[in-house]
């Protein structure tokens, strides 16, 4: 049911009402401490006096403490709950303009083969495992931690993933190189539910001390454990394939997700720019330049 348009709607009823009709968002947790910090500034503030200018001051304030796409993910709240007040709710006429922080493309952060091979034998075995499977698949650190024997076919060489489980919201199915299927097999008598434990017990994180210990013995800097994801994609498309099938392996949601990777493999285009040397050579003789 609409509810009537009313100038004493406040924000907190708002942030109240976008909780409980997101209850299976997966994210939820993330909205609610956005929330509550935006709470804190917008205490008592109705709906009606929420203008661009408020939602500026707004993001002004959160960019002395954080980066512009962390601001942003803040500012995405905000437009989502106050278009829904609008548009489906019926509590304001319309929502004000509110325009996201400029993002500064971020740079790759992969490691070259010896590199990954140094940080290798700097882990203990709990954390090898997981590593080297994270290289065979791109696997997100979640997805690997929360890995179970019933989501995996040794004989079919495939796992799967269901929609609650994956970021993009979508199931996805991961085709088992040998490596990944090794480090399957050294793990397949080690505990009966998970896949990747420790001391009998699932892993709880990987990103530990131990890992930040390994990193420094490796002399590997500014590296986080989703970096081994864009080694993964970064190895693949070195390897000549195509970022049509990386989207799919990978389980982008769109193909500008994937482009960040292309620089690594300007030579992918290569047989497509041959394909004019035949009319060239039709016009000029290019052996006498």
């Amino acid at each position: 049911m609409q509810l009537p348009i009313d100038e004493q709607w406040t924000w907190q009823q708002a942030a109240d009402k976008w909780l409980e009709e997101t209850v299976h968002k997966k994210d939820r947790r993330n909205d609610k401490a956005k929330l509550r910090w935006i709470g804190q500034l917008w205490s008592g503030k109705l709906l009606r006096e929420i203008d661009r200018e408020t939602v500026r001051e707004l993001a002004k304030r959160k960019l002395r403490t954080a980066k512009p796409s962390t601001v942003n993910r803040y500012l995405a709240l905000i437009r989502a709950i106050l278009r829904r007040a609008a548009r489906e709710w019926q509590w304001i006429e319309k929502p004000p303009y509110i325009r996201l922080e400029h993002e500064p493309s971020r740079r790759v952060r992969w490691l070259h083969p010896e590199q990954a091979r140094a940080l290798l034998e700097e882990l203990a075995d709990h954390q090898r495992h997981p590593m080297l499977f994270t290289l065979a698949t791109g696997l997100r650190a979640g997805n690997v931690l929360n890995l179970r024997w019933e989501q995996i076919d040794l004989k079919r060489r495939v796992c799967w993933f269901y929609a609650d489980q994956t970021k993009n919201g979508e199931d996805i199915s991961i085709s088992l190189n040998d490596s990944a299927m090794a480090v399957l097999y050294a793990r397949r008598f080690v505990h009966p539910e998970f896949v990747f434990t420790y001391q009998g017990k699932p892993l709880q994180r990987l990103t530990t001390r131990a890992w930040y210990k390994a990193l420094k013995r490796a002399r590997i800097k500014n590296f986080r454990w989703h970096d081994l994801r864009h080694t993964w994609a970064s190895w693949l498309v070195q390897e000549g394939v195509p970022l049509y099938a990386l989207q799919e392996m990978g389980g982008w949601k769109t193909a500008s997700m994937v482009r960040r990777y292309a620089h690594l493999s300007p030579a992918h285009n290569l047989r497509y720019a041959q394909t004019i040397d035949a009319s060239l050579a039709t016009v000029a003789n290019l052996g006498e330049f």
